[in-house]
């Protein structure tokens, strides 16, 4: 199917798609999803929820062995230099059970907890973000995650053991044409007997170079007998008709095993599908609500890198008769790094704490987690380079070859970026967690800017909308945060005081909630269309969480005689750099270019503006911008390489 004969797909329709797959009801608390509606439950996430002595036993023994592993058995210098994580490393994590880590030991895994397996794939990513992502995308995405939600019985039984110890797993969504927009979903999987026949291409499908298993989302078609609807499938790597046509080559992750791989009349048993036919795309989205929390875990690692590095270089490092690290222009850098680690590490471990107690929803805390982690670490990282100067700019080969400590800076800065895109754009997180963040708001009054219901229906929604606010909005005028002595017990004698960031963070929830709501009252049914403002109002949700993070973790630290004192002031130190943050973002909701822009944005595309684009060449060829994905057979060599 080539891009232009696509499956045309209406905007309505394809936010219906996108509605139908969200979770949309709210069994437990959300802590963040309070914040967004202006109520600072800080008893939701305060005490600091702690693991339980056998989880941590456990996980300390895997981390000491996978340690030693990283140490003695990745070679990070050749992975990079050959593109390629090589053999005897994926086969050496398989025999100390890195593969299995999430799995339930009675399928052979290591049943680690959240917390555990995180700060496992901070350990490997710290060395290889190549081999991260690999451990990742295997167990966070790819099959035993869903079939542990959704698999039956029998699907479990047979696939964890395989994917705990030997066989490798991969996420098949995207397609050529076909992004964070699932609607136009293009691969079909027809039902044919007992088996579904499955056509299509699939495009960068991490893992799928090496991979053994896949989750396939394919569209079945509505016939009699069968709903019909995107649908999840575990398919055979090995299965006649599925080609591994291409190994990507990327920016930085040059050891990423990812590929193109196409399905021509893939035979698949009915007994691989997961769940039934039409909720694959809910099975993927609830699959990520926890499984995003291993790419935040992984920034926060690099958090810890930078500032090692940062440390040690601006210490050795001289100008003007003492080390940069003295100067204010590098200082102010390395706090930044430093305070900023302190928080990402904050936000992973309270989240990921709360996933594994499952008393908490954390949806939205995940969400949160993955777009403020992929967003500052990359800061950190081009902070970082800018701290080493010429020789962050320089690659760690050069740096050996001419004498120098093989620092990876820039290779940090290249494998870092992808996580602004992976599993969820900034932008399209943005637009997610608006989503939810309103979800309170459209339920109520949702169908009075819905042009499809009758005066009947908007007069209903009038009076529930009204009752609503009549009790919402009263609450929004004050609070705790105006009360001077309130979070007194964030102000323990000898320590900085932490109580005025949380009230800070009191004030400024409800004050975010206000701005939605005049933003719901001035926009109505346009206000899905102002991007913008909705990823201002998440951004300053984001710092605002991690700002409560923070000051969490530096209490729960001091309390058990770990670091008090430093952690009080890192926590200080991060609250003071996010105020300043949240502010300028707060000020950016109402004074900004947002019409502006849209007005440049449809002279560029008209053209008027080609004259600007005078005096340069462009490199590029003249290929299609995007690739022919007809379904049929493959013309390619397999380039699929299994590991055994």
């Amino acid at each position: 199917m080539t891009a232009s004969s696509v499956r045309p797909v209406s905007e309505r329709e394809a936010r219906q798609v996108a509605e139908a797959a969200r979770e949309q009801v709210w069994h437990k608390p959300s802590f963040a999803k309070e914040l967004f509606l202006g109520r600072f439950r800080l008893d939701l996430i305060h005490p600091h929820p702690a693991p339980a002595p056998d989880d941590v036993r456990r996980g300390e023994a895997f981390l000491a062995k996978l340690r030693e592993f990283c140490e003695t058995r990745i070679d990070a210098a050749r992975i990079e230099r050959e593109a390629r994580i090589p053999d005897e490393t994926i086969n050496g994590l398989k025999e100390i059970g890195a593969l299995g880590m999430k799995i339930d030991t009675k399928y052979g895994g290591m049943g680690l907890t959240q917390v555990y397996y995180n700060k496992a794939l901070a350990l490997v990513g710290s060395v290889s973000p190549a081999v991260g992502a690999l451990l990742s995308a295997h167990q966070s995405i790819g099959v035993p995650q869903p079939l542990k939600l959704f698999g039956t019985q029998e699907q479990r039984d047979l696939f964890l053991p395989r994917c705990a110890r030997t066989d490798i797993s991969a996420f098949l969504l995207t397609e050529p044409d076909v992004g964070s927009d699932p609607a136009r979903l293009a691969t079909t999987a027809v039902p044919d007997g007992d088996d579904y026949v499955l056509d299509g291409v699939k495009l960068w499908t991490t893992n799928g170079v090496v991979a053994d298993l896949l989750v396939v989302m394919a569209r079945v078609p509505r016939s009699e007998g069968h709903k019909g609807g995107i649908t999840a499938f575990v398919v055979e790597t090995a299965s006649e008709g599925v080609t591994v046509e291409n190994r990507n080559a990327f920016m930085g992750l040059r050891g990423l095993e990812n590929g193109v791989t196409r399905l021509h009349r893939v035979r698949v048993p009915a007994v691989n599908r997961i769940g039934p036919e039409g909720a694959g795309l809910k099975i993927a989205l609830t699959t990520l609500n926890t499984g995003r929390l291993s790419l935040p875990a992984m920034c926060a690692g690099a958090g810890k890198w930078c500032l090692k590095i940062a440390r040690e270089w601006s210490a050795a490092r001289e100008q003007w008769g003492k080390p940069i690290a003295r100067h204010e222009a590098v200082g102010a850098k390395i706090s930044f790094i430093a305070a900023t680690t302190f928080a990402l590490e904050a936000v992973i471990d309270l989240a990921s704490q709360m996933a594994d107690e499952d008393r908490n929803d954390i949806r939205i805390e995940a969400a949160l987690a993955k777009l403020y982690g992929s967003e500052m670490s990359w800061l950190m990282a081009d902070e970082l380079v800018q701290i080493r100067g010429g020789r962050g700019f320089e690659t760690a080969a050069s740096l050996a070859a001419r004498g120098e400590r093989a620092v990876p800076t820039e290779q940090m800065l290249r494998d870092l970026r992808i996580n602004r895109i992976f599993e969820g754009s900034t932008e399209i997180m943005h637009l997610l967690i608006a989503r939810e963040a309103v979800d309170a708001h459209l339920s109520v009054a949702g169908d009075l800017i819905d042009p499809d219901k009758s005066l009947s229906d908007k007069g209903k929604a009038a009076a529930k909308a009204g009752g609503f606010y009549a009790r919402w909005l009263p609450g929004l005028v004050t609070g705790p945060g105006q009360l001077p002595r309130s979070y007194g017990e964030f102000h323990p004698e000898g320590h900085r005081d932490l109580s005025p960031h949380l009230r800070y963070v009191e004030r400024s929830a409800r004050k975010l909630a206000r701005s939605t709501f005049y933003a719901m009252s001035r926009w109505q049914g346009r206000m899905e269309t102002k991007q913008g403002f909705l990823g201002r109002i998440v951004d300053i949700g984001a710092e605002l969480f991690a700002m409560s993070a923070a000051c969490v973790r530096a209490e729960m630290l001091r309390s058990r005689g770990d670091h008090g004192a430093e952690a009080y002031q890192l926590a200080d130190v991060f609250c003071r750099q996010a105020r300043i943050r949240a502010e300028e973002l707060f000020g950016r909701l109402w004074t900004n270019t947002d019409e502006l822009d849209r007005k440049v944005v449809s002279g560029v595309l008209s053209g008027s503006y080609t004259w600007l684009e005078e005096g340069v060449l462009d490199p590029s060829d003249d290929g299609p911008w995007i690739a022919d994905a007809t379904p049929g057979p493959s013309a390619k060599d397999n380039v699929h390489r299994p590991i055994r």
